[in-house]
């Protein structure tokens, strides 16, 4: 039992059930648009759980598949470093409470707005990533297919300096400012939970390459 408990992965268990409610959405449009993030439904039936629901949805196997990689990729690592200060229920809230606080912003945006929807795992997986770079700014990070990893501070500069940039722009049906607001949550909540970090974080990057 002891050694069941030391190998459960709360990360692993939001990947499972994010693929197989994707997977559900993708066969039943009635479920798709009931777990959609549709700010009238929020605001004029008090749906409040779309805030929540529409983080476990997505837009296609391409869009899913690439932020459960991302998911898999660093979750391990962050679930670790909560578990030891704040348990599993912790990080499972960290989790979930990133899905609705990078959303947020998007909803007051739209609030009355019946055209706009939204949906995916953007936001918490980029609150995921980014509290993973600061802990260790230098690991690399690959992109897709290309064999050379970018070092993780240089492609948090990177991806913020593009989703303001596509945000402004608009036009791509991507919701860029959950990305951005995700990742500042992120970073925030890691160094409120952890002071440390920031001059960790600073250190490290100072330090270089070998410093992780």
């Amino acid at each position: 039992m002891t050694a069941l408990i030391n190998n459960f992965s709360i990360t692993y268990v939001l990947i499972g059930v994010t693929v197989l409610v994707s997977w559900m959405a993708f066969n039943n449009r009635q479920l798709l648009d009931r777990l959609i993030l549709w700010p009238p439904a929020i605001d004029r039936k008090k749906q409040y759980d779309r805030l929540l629901t529409h983080g476990f949805i997505h837009a296609d196997w391409m869009h899913l598949l690439f932020n459960m990689i991302t998911l898999y990729s660093f979750g391990q690592a962050m679930e670790t470093f909560y578990v030891e200060r704040i348990g599993l229920l912790g990080y499972l809230g960290f989790y979930l409470s990133a899905i609705v606080v990078a959303i947020l912003p998007t909803f007051l945006k739209h609030r009355h707005d019946p055209q706009y929807r939204s949906l995916g795992a953007s936001g918490a997986v980029s609150a995921v990533l980014f509290s993973f770079i600061l802990l260790a700014p230098w690991s690399p990070v690959y992109i897709f297919l290309i064999p050379i990893g970018i070092p993780a501070f240089l492609f948090a500069a990177i991806y913020v300096g593009y989703s303001i940039w596509m945000d402004k722009r608009g036009g791509d049906n991507v919701n860029h400012s959950a990305h951005l607001w995700g990742a500042a949550y992120g970073m925030l909540f890691t160094v409120l939970l952890e002071p440390r970090v920031a001059t960790t974080f600073v250190g490290r990057l100072l330090s270089g390459p070998a410093s992780g």
